[in-house]
Order: C-alpha cells, then structure tokens, then sequence
C-alpha cells in the first residue's frame, strides 16, 4: 500500500468515527430535550391534580363553615350571614361585593345547597342537579338555566368572600401540601427532589419550602380559581436535580451508545496501530531480503570463483593454491551457514524451543572469549581494544556459548559501525548484587529513535546505503532474547557522531 492510499485511509477512517461520534452526541442531546419538555407537560398534569385536590379541600374548608352557621341560624345562611364567622382580618379585608342578577334575584334569594353541590362547583363541574330548598322545580328550560346560573352566581360570591378573610396558610399546612404533591408525583413514577410554594399576587406566602427559587426552569399551575378561572394564587414547583433525573432516565441506552462507541473507537485505534506495524514490517522485511541477498551474494560469487579456479588443469596440481581455494569455500560456506543458523535460532527462542542450559561461570572468562573471536578483525582495521576489569565479584549463571555470541555480536556491531579505526573499550564493575558489563565504542552513534527500535528484529538504522553496513537486523535482537533468557538487562548510551555504550546488567551468585 503506497503512502497516498494509506494516508486517504486514515483520512476516511478518522472522518467516520468523528461522525459517529457526533451523530451519538446529537441523539444524546435530543433525547434530554425531549425528555425535558415530556417531563414539563407530565409535571403541568400533576400540578393540575394538586390544584383540584386544593380546591377540594377549600370547598371543604368552607362547607364546614357554612354548616355551622346553618346550624346556628336554623335556615339556610345568606352571605351576609357568614361574614362574621370568617377569620376577621382587617388588613386583608376588602370591601365585600354582592353579586346580583335582575333575572333571577326574586326568584332565587335565597339558596339551599349541600356539600356535593360545593365540591361540584369547586370542581368546575356544573352539570349536577342543584338542591333548592323551598323552591319549586324549573317547569322550563329558560328557568331551569336561570336557577343554574344564579347558583353557581351565588356560589362564587360565597368562595369570594371566603378567600378574601380566609388565607391558605389559615387553614392548610406547609406539610400537608407537600405530602400532597408528594403523593402525586410517587402515583405518576417521578422520584426526585422537589421545592414548592403558593404565592399570592406575585409575592410569597408561608406556604412555601426553605429553598424554593424562582427561575425559568420553575414551573406553576394557578389554585382557587374563581367561575371565570381568574385566580391570585399560584403553586410553583422547581426539581433542584431535574437534569440528574432526566438524565438517569437515559443512563441506559446512553451507556450502551457509549460503550459501543467506545468498542469502536478501540478497534478503529488498533487497526490503525496494526496497519502501521504491518506497514512498517513490510519494509524492514523488505530491507532484510535485500540486505540478506546481499549477504549471500558474496559468499556464493567467491565459492564459484574458487571452484572455477580449482578446475583450471595449471592450479589443479598445485596443491598449495588448492588448498588455499579450498580454505576460501569452507569459510565462505560457514559464513553463509552462520547467518542461517542466526535466523533460526532466533525463531526457535520466539518460539521457545531453544533449550538453553546454564552453568557457572566466570564473567571475565567469557569476555575474554568473546574477544579472542573478534581480535584478529581488530588487529586488521588497525584498532584497538582496552580492558577496564574492575569488578571483583564475576560469578554468574549463563550459557557459555549463547552468552559469548552475545557479546561477539556487540563488539562485531562496534567494529561495523566505526568508520575509521575501532577503539573500543571493555569495562566491568560491582553495582550491589550485579556486575555491569560496558562496551563503549566510538563510533557512527545513534539517534533517538534508533535506540528505541535496535532490538526489534530486522530494523536496521538507515544511512543513506542500506548496503554500506553489512547485516540483516537480527543480531541485536538475538542479543536481546539471550539476555531476557538469562534474567539480564540490556541498555544503550549514544549520541550521534560520538559512538554508543551497550551496558549489560547481569545479577550474580554466591
């Protein structure tokens, strides 16, 4: 895949998880908004069965009173009668007003009715029979309206002048109401707190809860409305935790909405981690084929030349050139054995099958070893090789063989990558129950990003040639797999320009 179509893939990609993304933000909004405005006109209902449940209770109130003082005068009481037993309150007293009607006033002066007939009214509910006392029956329909009218008439002046001495907070409680509209919405499935209050003209009565506040999001319904559904009373309602209520309302598919988001988002994350990897997986395969052709290259070039050379029938019977071109196949052939040799045992330790067996040994000992191996390719790019053995303490527990290619493979990539003449330097010392072990070259050295990446297998730091440093990338990560096996740690000091310091800490024993 070439970068342009990646890179428009990626484009794409991101572009519709952003979508998604906003298309789930967008319902959620909407759904609160709705829920919002559903939940107002549930909340107006309630508040509607409140103010008839009030009303009741005040026609109640006032049945109780007019009783008594039927009771008291023995005959049916007239407004004027009933003044005097409400509650006398000069401040809130208001010139009474009588209502009259031409029509009927004759008639009808004087009402009998019952308290079914109170609550009807109350109720707005006008279509019962009315109960006239010493009256006889409407023989027309024109009457039977007229005595209708004048008793929801008489009626209304009846509750006028009780409302007008007779304040809510006379004759129902703060807790009574709250009970009442608690009820209600417990009935209608709406669990959440709430603050109330009724106030009169715009102003606040006690009937009202300690933190009630009047804002936008406050709602009301108007109470003791008269037969023209005029009122000076309004109970107000705000729920302090509305937004929390409507939310848990959504809390379910919301939360299902975001962990599949969420899934998607994982996923959309590692497919784009996973196509980088392959991406770049790709090319470091593809500059280890190249690099392991050119590996081979050589090696297979030289047999062949040699081979060429033995026949020639002048070399053949000189047996001192014949067993030098012979020398040069056997080693060639090595060469080549030893880098496919180095490819499978990195994927035998992957896979773990490479059985590592380790014993004691002296710490010093095996880097002489690994010295000896690489002293001769030393001496011949004219370098040299100091030992700073200052650790007293050597005794460890490692695989002699595997541990050696561990260190022939640090000082063969110092040698590699110096250009000029190799100076390198060896140096071991005790760090509490640990022997440091230093390889410091000085060198090519090594970016950032480079010290990061040398123990991937097949990376290789590119320099403009991929071929100008023979190897394939698999010697540091062979280094890197020995070293976990022996419960070691591996880490490099480089700069660019100034060469690089492997540093091996490697625990010791008793």
């Amino acid at each position: 895949m070439n970068k342009t179509r990646f890179r428009l893939l990626v484009f794409f990609m991101s572009l519709s998880l952003i979508g998604i993304i906003l298309v789930q933000l967008y319902w959620v909004n909407s759904s609160l908004k709705n829920s919002d405005e559903q939940f107002r006109y549930h909340i107006q209902s309630i508040l509607d069965k409140v103010a008839n449940k009030l009303q009741e209770q005040e026609g109640d109130e006032f049945y109780k009173i007019y009783t008594r003082v039927k009771d008291s005068l023995g005959r049916n009481p007239k407004r004027s009668d009933l003044l005097p037993y409400y509650a006398q309150n000069e401040e809130q007293r208001e010139k009474p007003i009588i209502y009259s009607d031409n029509v009927t006033r004759e008639d009808y002066n004087d009402v009998f009715f019952d308290k079914n007939r109170v609550d009807d009214y109350v109720r707005s509910k006008s279509n019962t029979t009315a109960m006239v006392h010493n009256a006889n029956p409407p023989k027309s329909p024109a009457k039977d309206g007229d005595t209708e009218r004048w008793l929801d008439f008489q009626l209304a002046g009846f509750l006028k002048d009780y409302r007008e001495y007779n304040s809510p907070e006379k004759w129902i409680s703060k807790a009574k109401i709250e009970k009442t509209i608690r009820t209600e919405l417990e009935q209608n499935d709406v669990r959440t707190p709430f603050e109330f209050g009724i106030y009169r003209n715009g102003m606040a009565t006690k009937i009202k809860s300690d933190n009630l506040k009047w804002d936008p999001t406050t709602l009301y319904h108007n109470v003791f409305t008269d037969n023209e559904g005029m009122s000076r009373y309004m109970l107000l309602i705000s729920f302090p935790q509305k937004k929390t209520y409507l939310f848990s309302s959504l809390v379910g598919i919301t939360s299902l909405s975001m962990i599949f988001t969420l899934i998607i988002i994982i996923a959309y994350l590692s497919a784009i981690n996973q196509l980088i990897k392959q991406k770049q997986i790709s090319e470091i395969k593809t500059d280890f084929i190249n690099n392991m052709t050119h590996e081979f290259k050589t090696p297979i070039a030289t047999i062949n030349l040699a081979l060429d050379s033995i026949k020639n029938p002048k070399i053949f019977d000189d047996k001192e050139k014949v067993q030098r071109y012979l020398q040069m196949i056997r080693d060639e052939n090595k060469r080549m054995h030893a880098q496919v040799e180095n490819v499978l045992q990195i994927s035998k330790l992957e896979k773990k099958e490479l059985e590592i067996i380790k014993e004691q040994a002296d710490i010093h000992d095996v880097i002489e070893g690994a010295i000896e191996h690489v002293h001769l390719i030393i001496e011949t790019r004219q370098g040299t090789l100091t030992r700073h053995f200052n650790a007293q303490r050597t005794t460890a527990l490692l695989n002699d063989v595997h541990f050696t290619n561990v260190l022939v493979n640090i000082l063969d990539n110092a040698i590699k990558y110096s250009p000029d003449e190799p100076v390198i330097d060896v140096s071991t010392e005790n760090v509490k129950d640990f022997i440091l072990i230093k390889i410091k070259d000085h060198g090519l050295g090594m970016s950032k990003v480079t010290q990061k990446r040398i123990f991937e297998k097949f990376y290789r730091e590119h320099t403009g040639d991929i071929h100008n440093v023979k190897g394939h990338g698999l010697g540091l990560a062979y280094v890197k797999r020995i070293i976990e096996d022996h419960n070691c740690h591996i880490y490099v000091e480089s700069e660019k320009g100034k060469g690089s310091t492997f540093i091996i800490k490697m625990p010791l024993i008793n």
